[in-house]
């Protein structure tokens, strides 16, 4: 064993991984709050996520993240989920302890803290719109719930899977109505936020919201982010909208793994701003 490994070991789980920021990202974190740790990627075969996990484990890694296509793998080898991972039904971060497999979900807590710290929008009191019902929709809905907006209307091509959603988290809402669905055809009213969680922008596609749903005072955030707005953050600028892509909920997801795992929150912006600058 080098003596590089004396540090505490984690890693990102995921085919294709070679393009995956997260070594760059949490590097940097270690850097800036003193924490000895290695940070690596880790490519699984498409059949075989728990071997892999289990290796990690005899191995000594401490945890990892994990990302497509074993999110839903990855909830299912945890053996303890935290409750926003259970309702999502997915896991993006892991923790090796004790020999449990704690899994839990950080990509809505990541966008929540990019929106209410970096794009300094509250949510607390507004009118959300939350475009897909998928696995990402999924794991955003809790995490806003927790803000306290008025309302949250899930819109999705296939109304009866946002109709799902909206059961699923209604034990949740603090007052009736507050969640939601609509199809894409009945979205109706002027949004304080507008979240594409659709897979559109992976095909550099448009999904069908109506232009009346964005005013000058909307934020318009795309969970997808490259180096050129999205087809949808065209749209909603081009309609008045302030406009963000994903890349900070990126970065603001992995600064949340990183606290669960080392127990102390990394300053984001000089990584999101570096990361920016990068693409």
């Amino acid at each position: 064993m080098t003596d590089q490994y004396a540090a505490d070991r984690y890693c990102v789980i995921g085919n294709p991984i070679a393009h995956s920021k997260s070594p760059e990202i949490h590097a940097a974190f270690a850097a800036t709050t003193g924490q000895d740790m290695v940070y690596e990627r880790c490519l699984a075969p498409l059949d075989g996520f728990a071997d892999t996990v289990r290796r990690l484990v005899a191995e000594g890694y401490r945890g990892a993240n994990v990302t497509v296509p074993f999110k839903l793998e990855a909830a299912a080898i945890a053996t303890r989920l935290s409750e926003r991972a259970r309702l999502a039904g997915a896991v993006n971060t892991l923790r090796f302890e004790d020999g449990a497999i704690v899994g839990d979900n950080t990509d809505g807590p990541g966008l929540v803290a990019d929106i209410v710290r970096n794009a300094d929008v509250a949510l607390a009191g507004k009118r959300v719109l939350l475009l897909g019902a998928g696995g990402a929709a999924r794991g955003i809905v809790l995490p806003f719930l927790e803000q306290g907006p008025a309302a949250i209307v899930i819109a999705n091509r296939t109304r009866a899977t946002a109709d799902a959603l909206v059961a699923q988290f209604a034990a949740h809402a603090s007052h009736p109505g507050q969640v939601s669905a609509v199809g894409m055809d009945a979205i109706d009213g002027v949004f304080d936020v507008v979240v594409n969680a659709t897979s559109a922008s992976l095909a550099a596609d448009m999904p069908p919201v109506p232009a009346s749903s964005f005013g000058p005072d909307t934020l318009a955030v795309d969970i997808m982010y490259g180096k050129e707005p999205s087809q949808f953050m065209e749209f909603a600028a081009l309609h008045g909208a302030a406009v963000r892509d994903g890349l900070g909920m990126l970065v603001e997801q992995a600064a949340e793994a990183f606290t669960l795992w080392r127990g102390v929150r990394p300053a984001t912006m000089l990584v999101l701003v570096q990361l920016r600058a990068a693409l």
